[in-house]
């Protein structure tokens, strides 16, 4: 497909969607016609490392062999299903899912995207709690869809939204890189926390319900918070009644270097949500919680559904994805990745000025880029050409972060990403900064 065609049907067919800076423009995009394991390949036959793994549908690699043949079976048995009724895949999926949760974590019910996840996991824990208000970290972002989800990602700055929820209101991210109060961990004793919770306990407007956190703040910019701190969130939730709601879209099964992200912080939330790979390819989400929570939950009415929230291939897909994932280590896998591109980074930050800070967990991996290491100012026009240069050479990944920096590359490789391939993707990143910094 020429340029000029793409170019008429962007212009003519589609609603524009904004992006990072260095994604605007569609018709300037490779057009993607196929895919297999870390590889994306164009219509003109041009291969690209794709180290943003889809839209991290894909951290399981493009048509996972085992994954596709799960599909292809449901495709010769049963395709769509009543949600109103029970099928074979789903229950299946439901006990293999089970019994890879930390208890007390134990129920489940299944839905279509991430976004789905967020709002039915806040509709969850107000009803469990009786409570309303909900908190969300101000770089943080949980979806885009109806109002909850969108009104929880602060990262997105909700002035663009025509509508927000009530309700829904923003605490402090713990950001050691750039400290939202100027302090310096450890001495800080999480005083971004204790300041928002003063603010939070002066603004409900009713009984507060829950708090909403990625572990890793993934689009806000890679954003890890320090050790201890998850353990503090949760005792200032339960010291108010309130639940902590993990969404784990971008961090769970197996990406973070262990199953779930929660595992590094010792801390099981109530309520955690999981999308993205989960169907190795294809939608399909889920609320997960405790038994206690769930009945608690549904004795106060609590209901959440769709119309393909429950198809036999959706679930046959997500269940050969969990079976992938143990089976094949992706959790071990992912913690390889990092050690190499977390060395391989570290490396080029000595010869590098611009890197100004290189975090993340397993192949969830951000490097903060910056025109002067001091005052860490932002490089966002150089984040935008070091990733312009590399998808150019061959590599994809995102730029993010939030509240005007873009500055911040974020690195999503597949878990069954070659040593190889890594090499391939760390020696193009190397040729980019060497030619921004020029």
């Amino acid at each position: 497909m020429d340029r000029a065609k793409v170019k008429e049907i962007v212009d003519t067919w589609m609603i524009p969607t904004p992006g990072t800076a260095y994604m605007a423009g569609l018709e300037h995009r490779p057009v993607l016609a196929s895919a297999s394991g870390s590889t994306v390949v164009d219509t003109g036959g041009r291969e690209y490392l794709d180290f943003q793994s889809g839209q991290m549908g894909a951290a399981l690699g493009h048509r996972h062999p085992r994954v596709m043949a799960a599909i292809a079976e449901s495709t010769r048995t049963i395709v769509h299903a009543s949600n109103t009724m029970l099928n074979r895949p789903r229950l299946l999926l439901h006990e293999r899912l089970g019994r890879l949760l930390t208890p007390p974590l134990q129920k489940s019910l299944f839905l279509v995207s991430g976004s789905d996840s967020i709002e039915a996991s806040v509709d969850l824990a107000r009803n469990a709690t009786g409570g309303h208000d909900i908190l969300g970290l101000h770089d943080g972002l949980h979806g885009s869809t109806s109002l909850v989800s969108r009104s929880l990602s602060f990262g997105w700055q909700r002035s663009k939204h025509a509508a927000v929820a009530p309700g829904t209101s923003a605490i402090l991210t713990p950001d050691c890189y750039r400290c939202p109060v100027a302090t310096r961990y450890p001495g800080c004793d999480f005083l971004c926390l204790k300041t928002s919770f003063e603010l939070a306990d002066a603004n409900f407007t009713a009984k507060p319900a829950a708090v909403i956190a990625e572990p890793v703040l993934s689009a806000g910019g890679v954003i890890v918070p320090p050790p201890g701190y998850v353990q503090a969130l949760r005792r200032a939730c339960d010291e108010r009644g309130m639940l902590l709601i993990f969404d784990e879209a971008q961090t769970g099964l197996g990406k973070s270097g262990k199953m779930f992200c929660y595992e590094h912080e010792d801390v099981v939330p109530d309520v955690m949500a999981l999308s993205k790979h989960f169907g190795g390819g294809l939608p399909i989400s889920a609320v997960c919680t405790t038994a206690a929570l769930a009945e608690q939950a549904v004795r106060r009415g609590y209901f959440a559904t769709r119309s393909h929230a429950t198809d036999p291939i959706l679930c046959a897909a997500g269940l050969a994805s969990l079976d992938v994932i143990v089976e094949e280590d992706m959790p071990g896998r992912a913690a390889r990745i990092e050690r190499r591109m977390k060395g391989a980074l570290t490396e080029m930050a000595k010869k590098f000025e611009i890197i100004g800070d290189i975090r993340g967990r397993g192949v969830l991996l951000g490097v903060e880029l910056v025109t002067d290491r001091e005052r860490k100012t932002p490089a966002n026009q150089e984040a935008d050409a070091i990733a312009r240069h590399c998808l150019d050479n061959g590599l994809i990944f995102q730029v993010r972060g939030s509240h005007g920096r873009t500055n911040v590359l974020r690195f999503v490789p597949p878990m069954v990403t070659t040593d190889a391939e890594v090499e391939r993707a760390l020696s193009i990143l190397n040729d980019a900064f060497t030619a921004v910094a020029r």
